[in-house]
């Protein structure tokens, strides 16, 4: 029997028993981390101002603060002696690279051309975007779609080291270079150096996967595999869901009064993003089912592929071009999209789950 053959394990069971209680109202807690980032930047003066104000080397020390608190819960999870399993899948790995590093980029920089040929800000923001292949939120969606732990350990850490590699040399290609060549006009520069590509990886990857990665082993040292999965982690888990709800309400209190100042000019970005997610986690969800990956690898490849990081993408749109710039304007609005969007699409991927099950259970005839 296929890994695609194979039935739902108990702890994928025991996942989607926690969705059908708690965790599916997680659209709902979000609609609200949303409405009340909103508020507080409205309601109160300079808040944006001082939230802003709170960093390190140009990374928002709250914001880090909240993906930390959300992604150490789910990498203590990973059984990370199994991860050779994962680098051993040659269709994972090079499906990763491919979509990732070559699709996604392209995809964005169309989109961002096709639908803001009259906005060069917001179009050079988009591609900044495209360009920042997700490490960080994407570990979240992955787990709340029962995707592979021990993959999107992997896949996340493989984005990281061509981050660091590739991120400046694509903002050239995308943005000085491949414009000139279609004849678009004039290109952008983009001032980001490659320590501060890595910095951000070792923040937002590093530390959370260190200390996911000690806490496994420890706890397996002290209390057995079975007591940490069946009682250590049931305890932190929740840490994952409060880490992404306070992370929202620090992004929309930043970013609220833009937001709301100039709805036109969101819906123009909007537009162009939500074709994007759609594009990438269908097109890549399809492709990992036609090349015969189980849905767990299926779920992690697609959400890996449609997700972006937007803390590398903020931080440089505003090193490079200014806090007040339109492209900065469209890195922030990069996730206030993505978080809804990835949230259905978990909903989504958890309803075709069912249909890779269905068929597992299936007599052969």
């Amino acid at each position: 029997m296929t890994r695609t053959e194979a039935p739902a394990t108990a702890e994928e069971t025991s996942i989607v028993a926690k969705l059908s209680t708690l965790d599916r109202f997680l659209a709902v807690w979000i609609l609200l981390a949303m409405a009340v980032g909103l508020g507080l930047g409205r309601a109160i003066p300079g808040l944006n101002d001082a939230l802003a104000k709170v960093e390190i080397g140009g990374i928002s020390l709250p914001i880090a603060i909240g993906l930390l608190i959300m992604m150490y819960p789910v990498l203590a999870k990973v059984r990370y002696d199994k991860l050779d399993a994962v680098t051993g899948d040659k269709k994972l790995m090079a499906s990763s690279l491919v979509v990732n590093w070559l699709v996604g980029p392209a995809v964005m920089f169309a989109l961002a051309w096709i639908f803001l040929p009259d906005l060069p800000e917001y179009r050079t923001g988009l591609i900044i975007v495209g360009l920042a292949r997700c490490i960080a939120m994407v570990i979240i969606w992955n787990d709340l779609a029962c995707g592979d732990r021990e993959a999107a350990a992997v896949l996340v850490a493989l984005n990281s080291v061509f981050q660091v590699l590739a991120f400046g040399l694509l903002g050239w290609f995308y943005l000085d270079l491949l414009p000139g060549w279609l004849g678009l006009g004039d290109g952008q520069h983009l001032n980001v150096s490659m320590w501060k590509i890595a910095l951000n990886v070792v923040i937002f990857l590093g530390i959370p996967l260190l200390a996911g990665f000690l806490t496994r082993r420890i706890g397996e040292e002290k209390l057995g595999r079975e007591k940490y999965e069946t009682g250590f982690l049931p305890r932190i888990g929740p840490w994952a869901l409060y880490g992404l709800l306070f992370t929202i309400v620090i992004l929309f209190a930043l970013q609220g009064k833009t937001i709301t100042s100039q709805p036109l000019d969101v819906a123009r970005i909007a537009l162009p993003l939500l074709v994007y997610f759609a594009i990438m986690w269908f097109g890549v969800f399809t492709l990992g089912k036609t090349i015969g990956l189980a849905y767990d690898r299926t779920a992690t490849l697609a959400f890996t592929a449609a997700g972006n990081n937007f803390e590398l993408a903020i931080a440089v749109a505003i090193a490079t071009f200014g806090v007040t710039s339109g492209q900065a304007l469209s890195g922030v609005v990069g996730p206030l999209i993505e978080v809804p969007v990835l949230v259905a699409l978990v909903y989504v991927s958890l309803a075709r789950r069912q249909k890779f099950t269905t068929r597992a259970q299936a007599p052969v005839t």
